[in-house]
């Protein structure tokens, strides 16, 4: 029999809040961490605005004779997994190796330590050759990630990365559930991290012409998932992380249960690096096939976590499946796009979502999605626009659309059930 999967700990660092109850604070009360870019000098561009996690300190994280050879990433992973471990009651310290090696790391990136290798880029190609680090190749190798939090807390289990574009994070806490699921580790620290506010990154995004470039003065404006006026999305790096346990296990050591997966789907349209297939089919089958693992009909569901980016297409395309994928009860389903909040922090968004959502579950209120003025005439299901909304949720899903055709889904549980 399959074993039952549930969240003990959860960890977050945002553009609109570090730690996991400022992160909801602020979620909860639709206050964007959208402003200008600090990490370097946005002038020449055309996009200056970013979701940026302020305020935190790096070098708590990692050594300062370390940090110019890790990513920004390390740091920021390693805090979110370390609140989400307190959370859940767990001290690596106090383990066994024996115990230490039952506890698996899947971290979900989207770019990963990119932004370190261009800035070592940038060093050899300006004649600071000398200045480039020595561990320039493995930490570009996007493997590593994983790596770095296993080091730091000394857990012996799997340690993988899942890159998968904007699904990273869904795909990886739904590797990390099927490998508790099928009894090969009882627990697992997965989610997401992101740092992808670098020159060259915002670049290719802006060369893309799916960034938005109308609201540099106003930046809270800028993230406007479904709206009429939205004009693309917004750059965002950020962390989240939890830890997943087999149920009897955690309630064996007292842990408090946040929430429970029951199911996860994933699929690709096959059809283009960029763009979205037009019918929603695949990613409407993501969220059918979760469901059925869950074994829940689609009445069952409460709310939905919208991936809710603020393109034409992304938005548009992602009604459509959820009217697919839900039918006549798609017109009645409440949902929110966190990203009106945060921005799009990539691969790490999944994980963000599933936070969010649990946070909300918890505290019998979901949050809005905001800057939605005016909706697209082809996006006019309910979003909880403005401002939260109080609803108890048992249900939810977790929905992700990314670069590749792909789309995941993830079916959760309230905590306490």
């Amino acid at each position: 029999m399959s074993r039952r999967v549930v969240i003990t700990g959860i960890g977050a660092l945002s553009p609109n809040g570090n730690g996991r109850e400022e992160f909801w604070r602020a979620t909860r009360a639709g206050q964007s961490g959208v402003g200008p870019i600090t990490r370097f000098d946005p002038a020449p561009f055309v996009v200056r605005i970013a979701g940026e996690v302020r305020g935190f300190d790096e070098e708590v994280w990692v050594d300062p004779k370390d940090r110019p050879h890790v990513s920004r990433v390390v740091p920021l992973a390693r805090a979110a997994a370390k609140e989400a471990l307190d959370h859940a009651g767990i001290d690596p310290r106090s383990l066994s190796r024996d115990e230490l090696r039952e506890i698996g790391v899947v971290v979900g990136s989207g770019g990963g330590s990119q932004e370190f290798s261009e800035h070592q880029y940038h060093l050899y190609y300006t004649g600071q050759i000398k200045q480039c680090s020595v561990y320039a190749v493995p930490t570009s190798t996007i493997g590593t990630m994983a790596s770095e939090v296993s080091m730091r807390f000394g857990l012996r289990g799997l340690s993988h990365v899942v890159s998968t574009g904007c699904t990273s994070s869904s795909d990886a806490i739904g590797h990390a559930f099927r490998t508790i699921r099928a009894g090969a580790l009882d627990t697992v620290v997965a989610g997401g991290v992101d740092a992808p506010i670098a020159p060259l990154i915002v670049r290719g995004f802006q060369l893309m012409r799916i960034m938005t470039s109308q609201w540099n003065e106003a930046p809270t404006r800028a993230s406007r998932p479904f709206s009429r006026d939205r004009s693309g999305f917004v750059l965002s790096e950020g962390s989240w992380f939890f830890v997943l346990e087999d149920r009897d296990k955690a309630l064996a050591r007292g842990a408090a249960i946040h929430g429970e997966i029951l199911g996860y789907g994933s699929t690709c349209d096959a059809y283009h690096r960029v763009r979205l297939e037009e019918s929603g089919e695949e990613p409407a089958r993501a969220i059918q096939l979760a469901l059925r693992e869950a074994a829940l009909p689609v009445d069952a569901i409460d709310y939905v976590a919208y991936h809710g980016t603020a393109t034409e297409l992304n938005d548009r395309v992602e009604t459509k499946a959820v009217r697919l994928a839900f039918g006549e009860k798609a017109e009645r389903l409440p949902g929110s796009s966190l990203k009106s909040l945060i921005g799009h922090p990539q691969g790490a968004c999944g994980a963000a979502a599933l936070a969010a959502t649990l946070l909300g579950m918890r505290d019998g209120a979901m949050h809005p999605t905001i800057n939605l003025d005016e909706p697209d005439p082809a996006c006019t299901l309910d979003y909880i626009p403005g401002q939260a909304r109080s609803m108890a949720v048992e249900h939810a899903v977790i929905n992700c659309i990314a670069f590749g055709s792909k789309n995941s889904a993830l079916v959760v549980r309230r905590g306490g059930i």
